[in-house]
């Protein structure tokens, strides 16, 4: 089939590719006639850095190809870039050589369009100019990234740790071992042995992977004194849980931690090409966050569980240095911390027994969002069943007294503060019954107050955490679709985020403190944050969106149409950067032995950092903007 068929595959790929998709179909027909599909062996050198005359735009069109930097014998990760991506704009824009080393990561297709072609055609078509004019201004962006990434540690060691770069292919070395359904324990037990693995996958007759079984399933059926004869589906785990082959170590870490599983199969196009472990992560890199994981899962103490939180810096640290942005490592410190919650909750639930009345812990603020950095505290509430008769709710409050105020006690000495307003379960006005809480949402949602405001706003950001989920699913479904519309409500909270500017002064000079503790430092979490998260969360809940982390609801605000796409990328951009300098400086801190905070001193940042600073700032008035508009605010 010819290029110019307006069928060909590279017309089709073209027409499905940001932002060759924005073009008339003649302008897709006429960039495909002249362009070429080359392919790139895994491993292939595709660019030397100020060597490689660049004569083609390369559109990937599958694989995936790393941008790197070799100085002094040390290579620095630049970027990987994937299906849809682009390779080689600057350069033809300046007609250079290659400014980075560009190497075929894994087999690679692209389609190649020749220079001149790519130049005529933006000549012709600004919405072409204007995209890559954007995307060479997210460089000047990840630019900034490598400024804060790259400040020395106080104290230490700069060892990298590859979970963002490593793909899960890269950890299968053999394909899985199957099973058929029927095998019995001990036969199940015989082919791990004989094959050397920690786990077997079970075949349905149909060929389909249906189950799993591992190692610690057959020490727990030996324990337990089953029949070796059984069939060992009875001891397996199902659905298997899946990642795609280009995910990385780090998506696989997450999910572990997060599912509390040890074992992930990994798939390409529907075929499991091979199971990883906990332990195949810890090879990749011995000092992992999966360790300080296992090691609170191990603990039997709550002495044991104590200094753990005091370790979760070192792991950020080098989650930093190897490139890690603010939303994967904030969502990382919030599985750590809500492991360690879990924990306490399961001793303290052996220690003084189960509760007379079902519960769930929720999380509220920023762990509830999973944004979480170092200077943080303890926002928590709890939701009890509701129940008919009054002496259990009596023996309920009993217990849930005497579980919240050791539960505080720990969580002090864990290194977790109180939280200076009081919002947590140990104070009685943060615990309640399922319908209580809805009655409280309705209030909020019918007499909206200044001091309830506060409240409610942080309370919506909740999520459940530990004990009878359903009643956290209950409640949030509550909130989405008793909010959801509710312009007299949400047009006070959007009143109260539009009051909050942003600390430019008309020159775009920072606003600082004039005097006190923090002379000449502006509060990147009140002034900077808050006004990203007020926006998020009030245009979510307005449109009936559940999700309660900052990112996800600026990205199914966009995906409902409901924010443009430039506004979505910018605000995204904007709030990960602010986020990202905050959790930097707080390490900073932790490393100097401070106890950390949300000040920042303009005066020590780059000058790449300082206009970064101010656009994301800048970006505050086209949020605000959205609000009077959406809640018809005319001030």
């Amino acid at each position: 089939m010819r290029p110019s068929d307006p069928q060909s595959p590279i017309t089709t790929f073209l027409r499905q590719t940001l932002p060759f998709s924005d073009l008339p179909a003649e302008a897709i027909v006429h960039l495909a006639r002249q362009a070429t599909v080359d392919f790139f062996p895994q491993g292939t050198r595709i660019f030397t850095r100020g060597k490689s005359e660049i004569s083609h735009l390369l559109v990937i069109q599958k694989g995936a190809i790393k941008l790197f930097v070799e100085e002094n014998g040390a290579t620095r990760l630049v970027d990987i870039r994937s299906e849809g991506a682009s390779v080689g704009a600057v350069c033809l824009f300046h007609g250079t050589h290659a400014t980075m080393d560009a190497e075929a990561l894994e087999d690679t297709f692209v389609v190649a369009i020749p220079r001149g072609v790519f130049l005529e055609t933006m000549a012709r078509h600004p919405e072409l100019t204007q995209f890559y004019l954007k995307t060479l201004a997210q460089g000047a962006l990840d630019r900034a990234f490598e400024d804060i990434r790259h400040r020395p540690a106080v104290g230490g060691s700069e060892t990298t740790l590859p979970l963002f770069t490593q793909k899960l292919v890269d950890l299968i070395h053999r394909p899985p071992v199957t099973v058929p359904l029927g095998t019995t324990i001990q036969t199940a037990a015989r082919e791990m042995l004989r094959h050397g693995t920690g786990s077997l996958l079970f075949r349905e007759p149909s060929g389909g992977i249906c189950g799993i079984i591992t190692d610690t399933d057959l020490r727990k059926a030996l324990a337990f004194g089953m029949d070796s004869q059984a069939p060992a589906e009875t001891i397996m785990s199902t659905p298997v849980r899946t990642l795609p082959h280009s995910a990385t170590c780090f998506d696989a870490l997450t999910t572990m931690m997060a599912e509390s599983i040890h074992h992930l199969a990994v798939e390409r196009d529907g075929e499991i090409l091979g199971v990883i472990s906990s332990h195949d992560l810890l090879v990749v890199q011995g000092r992992s966050p999966l360790a300080l994981f296992q090691d609170i899962a191990s603990q039997g103490t709550f002495e044991g569980l104590y200094p753990i939180h005091g370790r979760i810096p070192a792991v950020v640290r080098t989650l930093i240095r190897e490139g890690a942005k603010a939303g994967h490592i904030t969502r990382l410190i919030a599985i750590l911390n809500d492991q360690i919650v879990i924990r306490l909750l399961e001793l303290l639930t052996a220690e003084i027994g189960p509760s007379p009345v079902p519960y769930v812990w929720i999380l509220m603020g920023s762990e509830g969002r999973q944004e979480q950095t170092f200077s943080t505290d303890q926002d928590n509430a709890l939701i009890s069943a509701d129940v008919s008769e009054d002496f259990v709710a009596r023996a309920g409050e009993v217990y849930f007294q005497a579980l919240t105020s050791r539960m505080e006690g720990h969580l002090l000495r864990c290194g977790i503060p109180r939280c200076p307003a009081q919002m947590m379960a140990v104070n009685p006005q943060w615990r309640g019954s399922l319908g209580h809480w809805k009655e409280r949402v309705d209030r909020w949602r019918t007499s909206p107050e200044p001091t309830e405001v506060l409240h409610s706003s942080i309370f919506f950001d909740f999520r459940p955490l530990f004990g009878r989920m359903h009643l956290g699913t209950e409640l949030r479904d509550h909130i989405t679709t008793s909010c959801a519309g509710q312009t007299v409500f949400l047009r006070y909270l959007a009143a109260e985020a539009v009051r909050a500017r942003p600390p430019l002064t008309f020159f775009k000079g920072f606003v600082v403190e004039k005097d006190g503790q923090h002379k000449n430092s502006l509060d990147i979490k009140t002034r900077g944050l808050l006004p990203f998260l007020d926006f998020a969360r009030v245009m979510a809940l307005y449109h009936g969106i559940p999700e309660t982390g900052t990112l996800g609801r600026l990205d199914a605000l966009h995906a409902g149409g409901h924010i443009s796409r430039d506004l979505h990328s910018e605000a995204r951009e904007a709030f990960e950067f602010l986020l990202h300098l905050r959790l930097a400086r707080q390490l900073e801190q932790v490393e100097a032995g401070q106890q950390p905070h949300n000040y920042i001193d303009p005066s020590t940042l780059t000058a790449l950092e300082k206009r970064t600073l101010r656009e994301a700032f800048g970006l505050v008035s086209a949020l605000h903007e959205v609000l009077r508009d959406t809640f018809h605010l005319r001030f």
